[in-house]
């Protein structure tokens, strides 16, 4: 175009330009849809497993501790439904009258149980380090798949907001992840230790039987989750640390429990590696799960675009105009409950019921619960 043209012929490289850029936007269409379709595949890919990991279905997965013994009741055990009917602790009948199944009202001293529970086990957890967070309940979906879930879908358990790309968190651990995205954090930070508390959201899609009874398996509780950013290498010593701040956790509440080295199956798809802590609920004649601790390396540091920079400087020469800066790597995340308030009132409720039917409150709990020793019948 830039040399001398007959003007048929400069017409001719017009109308060719012209069509060349049409072609191109509709090309970068095609490749903003594929890229997008692509992203969503990829996102399905589950995270590689830790060696170690039991491979298999939930009954494959090992148990790694026990600690304490069932209590020996010496009179006929309820199960935490009748407890908290008995001693009005909380009212699902009218939940479900306002709200559906699988909600509840607390009431009474269940309201100081929650609100104790919580307080305690941030006072815990902050006296380990960590930073104390409440954070936002309403996230994009984006970065819920971005920290490995699936916000749509038949067996979803997110609650998405209808008209919006938001959703209603399911742990705190997706706004948590959100905190440090796109961005290249200094070595010197690390680890990144968080202890938030929020309300979480699950639909529980496909969840039936007895197991789901009560306050068991609900669609709205509150939670105490630990969360940490840390160098590469340090992430398989940090599960430990979690898990091991979980079980010092129930073992002061006085709980019979079991560590579980979960299997592949059950590690849901941002895990490497994942342990469960199920404790002795006595009124439900079984164990249940009260928590977990994983380890997710890199997987959701590189949907969510977290990095550090090593302080090292890089080996290599730099090339001229260079920097010599270290290039910046992924950091891993690790997640764990500290305290699943539902599921811990259940324990607590079942484990701790006296025969006249009223409940001791663990020694640990009464400072935050105003120094509250016992749950007595209310007298008629």
């Amino acid at each position: 175009m830039k040399g001398k043209l007959e003007p048929s012929e400069r017409q001719k490289l017009i109308e060719e330009g012209k069509n060349l850029k049409e072609g191109l936007l509709a090309l970068e269409e095609d490749l903003l849809k594929l890229t997008d379709d692509l992203q969503q595949e990829a996102q399905c890919i589950p995270n590689m497993t830790h060696p170690d990991v039991p491979i298999g279905g939930e009954d494959c997965s090992t148990i790694r501790k026990t600690y304490g013994s069932p209590r020996e009741f010496i009179f006929p055990v309820k199960d935490h439904l009748q407890l908290g009917k008995q001693l009005d602790l909380f009212d699902l009948d009218a939940a479900s009258e306002v709200s559906g199944s699988k909600f509840y009202y607390l009431k009474n001293e269940a309201v100081m149980l929650e609100m104790g529970l919580i307080n305690w086990t941030l006072s815990e957890v902050m006296r380990r380090g960590f930073i104390p967070l409440t954070t936002p309940e309403i996230v994009r979906s984006s970065v819920v798949e971005k920290c490995g879930f699936q916000p749509r879908g038949t067996n979803t358990q997110v609650y998405s907001i209808e008209g919006t790309d938001q959703c209603l968190i399911g742990t705190a651990e997706i706004p948590v992840g959100g905190i440090h995205m796109d961005s290249i954090l200094s070595e010197s930070l690390l680890p990144l230790k968080y202890v938030a508390f929020s309300h979480c959201f699950r639909t529980e899609a496909g969840a039936a039987g007895t197991a789901t009874k009560g306050l068991y398996r609900v669609h709205q509780f509150s939670k105490v989750e630990m969360f940490i950013l840390c160098r590469p290498d340090e992430s398989d010593s940090y599960l430990e640390e979690l898990i091991r701040i979980e079980e010092d956790l129930f073992s002061s509440l006085g709980l019979h429990y079991k560590t579980l080295d979960m299997a592949s199956e059950d590690l849901g798809a941002p895990a490497y590696r994942k342990y469960d802590i199920e404790a002795w609920m006595p009124g439900l004649e079984r164990f249940g799960e009260i928590s977990s601790a994983s380890n997710c390396r890199d997987y959701q540091s590189r949907r969510l675009g977290i990095r550090y920079r090593p302080s090292e400087p890089s080996s290599a020469t730099p090339k001229k105009g260079k920097s010599s800066l270290a290039p910046p790597q992924f950091v891993h995340t690790l997640n764990a409950t500290a305290c699943a308030i539902p599921r811990m009132i259940v324990c607590l409720l079942e484990n701790y019921q006296q025969e006249d039917g009223s409940i001791i409150i663990p020694e640990p709990l009464r400072p935050f619960v105003g120094g509250l020793e016992l749950i007595a019948p209310k007298s008629r």
